[in-house]
């Protein structure tokens, strides 16, 4: 069959079955990307036994107050990570996780949170760097769920194990300091650096926004990284901008896909948000994630530093 005949049955195949009231988990959702789940879309596959949904934000009790109906609670700082040494979970640990919440291999995963997805962003790189083959976040994440009057419950789910297995973490979505951002930094390299964070700390001024903890004694940025915050990659409301509008933004400041991008905030959560944008949405086949961020960078002896503003740590 042609592919042109093969698009014209699917989208009729598609239709049909949604005059009977089924949604099919690979129904397209906005700017013609499966990485955005629309709350129309959720809603219509909330009971899909396809279909996870997973809860990852951090506010204490935001999940116990009230959730999607049939979403999953995973908490950044202990499920995702490895809670000892500065890491994200194991390949082992994550089959685990993933297997508990009732994840299959051919399961499609819906992420959503508070903080503008952030968290919920970093979740999604870590199923993409373990091989799920479906990893979706909902467009205006929990606050424009919650905003537009759609049903939460407390009803906590349970499922079935399912029967995903992790593969090996995937090195070409994770960025290291010594094998890629040093040698970026200093140009022995080709990379396109992103710095997500605010003006503020991109130009030394502060050294991390008000009340946050992690910090790093240095102040600055990366050098040759430009300053494209997290929070241009959103509208008002939370929702990712269209493609031709996020195409727009990162090809005003020369990036267009065609050399390797490392994105990077403080500690990788912010940073996760822009990597989704530019490898699920826009579809740029070389982006990487920098997880060690700014508390890593800026604390690590010797790495070249650009400090616009000349703060000094400890300075009155």
């Amino acid at each position: 069959m042609s592919i042109s005949r093969k698009l014209i049955a699917g989208a009729a195949v598609a239709g049909l079955l949604s005059t009977v009231g089924i949604v099919p988990a690979e129904a397209r959702p906005k700017n013609l990307a499966r990485a955005v789940a629309q709350p129309d879309w959720l809603e219509q596959n909330i009971d899909n036994p396809k279909v996870r949904i997973i809860e990852v934000s951090t506010e204490p009790g935001i999940y116990e107050r009230g959730h999607i109906k049939n979403s999953i609670k995973f908490v950044w700082h202990t499920d995702l990570v490895d809670t000892v040494n500065r890491d994200i979970i194991s390949q082992a640990n994550f089959t685990a996780l993933a297997q508990k919440a009732g994840i299959s291999d051919d399961t499609t995963v819906v992420l959503y949170g508070d903080k503008n997805n952030w968290f919920a962003a970093w979740g999604a790189w870590i199923f993409n760097i373990y091989g799920q083959k479906d990893v979706r976040i909902l467009d205006g994440g929990r606050v424009k769920w919650e905003k537009d009057g759609r049903a939460l419950t407390t009803a906590v789910p349970t499922f079935k194990a399912g029967n995903f297995n992790a593969n090996p973490a995937d090195k070409n979505l994770r960025a290291n300091i010594i094998k890629d951002v040093i040698p970026a930094a200093k140009k022995t390299k080709t990379a396109a650096l992103i710095d997500i964070r605010s003006a503020d700390e991109f130009s030394g001024k502060i050294f991390a926004p008000a009340g946050f903890q992690e910090l790093a004694v240095r102040a600055g940025h990366i050098p040759g990284a430009v300053n494209i915050s997290w929070g241009q990659n959103v509208n008002a409301d939370g929702t990712f901008k269209t493609v031709a509008e996020l195409k727009k933004l990162y090809a005003d400041k020369g990036i267009t896909g065609t050399d390797q991008i490392i994105t990077y905030c403080r500690i990788g959560e912010r940073s996760s948000l822009t990597w989704f944008v530019l490898s699920e949405i826009l579809g740029f086949q070389k982006v990487k994630n920098y997880d060690g961020s700014w508390t890593e960078y800026g604390n690590t002896i010797g790495a070249p530093i650009s400090n616009p503003s000349g703060t000094i740590w400890g300075a009155a």
